[in-house]
């Protein structure tokens, strides 16, 4: 990949004023994920040059999902969507706001990699491991969870409520012919219930701590699954250790993330999730938590869910 991001691109920033641990070991991530994560030069795709940071009016509007279907209700929080329409541009900017995020990417990737690898009788070994499953990666879409994904093999939709998240997602897939294929919808996971969509795995990785109603947004997770399909959904705990590290300390001592990003009465316990999914006819199998490494910068998967953590179920009843 050149080393400047395309003139569509800038000229789009230029114009615009997130139990325990069952499997015994993941494969090198360094060995794993080099491939899948780095472009045609072997370059980082967030290496690109970043973008000119833009002031964006709180009052801003933020531009209803597109689509035939306006009827269908929402989980969506307004206010969440503002501050990520206001933040969309950065996305791929590796030391943006989205910086934690770009961090723990290849983490989140090996726990899905190894228990999607097992559910669906897979080799975790092959490059194209997910070649022929269907999978939509819900919420996360400026593209850097699709991207990987699709460098699996997976055919992958990628849906985010901020239409500015999707044009930029696509510009970026458009890089590269192994992610030029994904879809990326401007829409809801309710939208594509409504439309009957279903998925082999359905993925939505630090999104339920944003929106108004974790149980009807797992509902519709549930109901965009195939029967006997996976469901993979990553969060923060809510702990007194999460508050200290995930706001105290991300957002108003080390600012890795902007002050507000995160508010601790949002989050959900992991007891809570597994409850919650159980109702929406998923059962939770595995768990696991990430723990920072500060002298390497690096993080790795962890038996201790008491901060972030992420969690693999499958559905066993059909919609």
């Amino acid at each position: 990949m050149a080393s400047k991001l395309p003139n569509q691109l800038r000229a789009l920033y230029a114009s615009t004023t997130r139990h325990r641990l069952l499997s015994p070991r993941f494969p090198n991530l360094n060995e794993v994920f080099r491939d899948l994560l780095l472009g045609s030069n072997g370059r980082l795709f967030s290496d690109a040059p970043s973008p000119p940071q833009v002031s964006f009016s709180p009052s801003t509007p933020v531009p209803p999902p597109s689509g035939p279907n306006t009827s269908a209700p929402s989980s969506l929080n307004q206010k969440e969507l503002v501050e990520f329409f206001a933040s969309a541009e950065t996305w791929w900017d590796s030391e943006g706001p989205f910086r934690p995020l770009h961090a723990m990417n290849p983490t989140r990737l090996a726990f899905i990699r190894s228990t999607l690898c097992r559910h669906f009788g897979r080799d975790p070994c092959s490059p194209r491991a997910f070649e022929g499953l269907k999978f939509v990666d819900v919420g996360w879409c400026g593209g850097i969870l699709s991207e990987p994904l699709a460098r699996m093999g997976a055919t992958v939709t990628g849906v985010d409520a901020v239409e500015k998240n999707i044009k930029i997602a696509r510009l970026h897939a458009d890089l590269d012919p192994l992610t030029s294929t994904i879809e990326y919808c401007c829409t809801t996971a309710e939208k594509l219930v409504e439309e009957q969509r279903n998925f082999d795995a359905v993925i939505s990785l630090e999104v339920i701590e944003h929106v108004a109603d974790p149980a009807e947004f797992c509902k519709s997770l549930a109901a965009l699954t195939v029967a006997n399909g996976a469901t993979v959904i990553s969060t923060i705990n809510r702990s007194m250790r999460a508050y200290a590290t995930a706001i105290v300390a991300a957002e108003y001592i080390l600012h890795w993330l902007p002050k507000g990003t995160h508010q601790w009465s949002s989050f959900l316990t992991s007891d809570e999730l597994v409850l919650i999914l159980q109702r929406a006819s998923i059962s939770v199998k595995e768990m696991a938590g990430f723990a920072y490494n500060p002298l390497t910068g690096r993080w790795s998967l962890s038996d201790d869910i008491s901060v972030n953590f992420i969690a693999y179920g499958t559905k066993t009843t059909s919609e």
